[in-house]
């Protein structure tokens, strides 16, 4: 990915909320690590959502979901 997809895909994921659920209408950053990691265990869902779900994982993994909640404040 280059430099322009990678930031216009962190602004998208940023302001994108669970579309469905117990979570449903919660931005996916902030939904609690135990769900993100049921998830990860279970299969991340087909398409767009799965990517941003397995990189909200990343990011929880490594400790740096303040990036992108800072990223939504902007």
């Amino acid at each position: 990915m280059n430099q322009q997809v990678q930031k216009d895909f962190l602004i998208k994921l940023s302001n994108t909320k669970m579309p469905f659920g117990k979570y449903k209408d919660r931005y996916l950053i902030d939904l609690p690590e135990y769900y993100i990691v049921w998830y990860h265990n279970k299969g991340f869902p087909k398409g767009a959502l799965g990517l941003q779900l397995e990189t909200v994982y990343e990011l929880k993994l490594n400790g740096l979901e303040h990036l992108v909640r800072n990223i939504r404040m902007m």
